[in-house]
């Protein structure tokens, strides 16, 4: 047996496959062995469109301006646009279920959790300009063109808060 170049010395004995695989049932009763790393690239992916989705068509200019403000009415903007950008996420991480990609509830509750939390915190952008500042990098949080630096970092902590949830995802449950 040979799972994505790599030999199974188990597969002889067991039928089954090293303690890096998951065992799922194709249509047709047969049993193919998924990796976990490949379970985590599949949910990684299928988050990062949802967050593409999420953060860049379904959030709307008003939400966007009044997410960072002060008060109920920037956290009231706040959890609209965690909704609505979980919802596109949701939507990606089904769309696995198509391809028979083995994800659990617990692991989809804790990833998407994860991920909320950390999504509304860095959205309210007071964070990030904060990290900036307490790293060195104040221009760099205060630069509009040729890039924004503000934006570029809020991009950069969602991709690494998606690679922890993405984690979550498959690590538990």
């Amino acid at each position: 047996h040979i799972f994505t170049g790599i030999w199974c010395p188990a597969w002889r004995v067991t039928g089954c496959c090293c303690s890096g695989h998951r065992s799922r049932k194709q249509r047709g009763g047969r049993v193919i062995p998924v990796s976990n790393a490949g379970t985590f690239a599949a949910v990684f992916c299928a988050m990062y469109a949802g967050h593409q989705v999420g953060d860049h068509i379904a959030q709307t200019d008003a939400v966007a301006d009044a997410k960072a403000q002060p008060g109920w009415k920037g956290w009231r903007a706040i959890g609209v646009h965690v909704l609505t950008y979980h919802l596109c996420v949701v939507a990606a991480l089904g769309a696995l279920l198509i391809i028979d990609v083995p994800l659990t509830w617990g692991g989809c509750a804790a990833g998407l959790g994860f991920s909320a939390v950390s999504h509304g915190f860095i959205d309210r952008r007071w964070p990030v300009k904060l990290l900036l500042e307490k790293t060195g990098s104040p221009r760099f949080a205060a630069m509009t063109t040729p890039i924004c630096g503000a934006y570029q970092a809020d991009r950069s902590l969602h991709v690494a808060a998606l690679f922890v949830a993405a984690l979550l995802v498959v690590g538990v449950g």
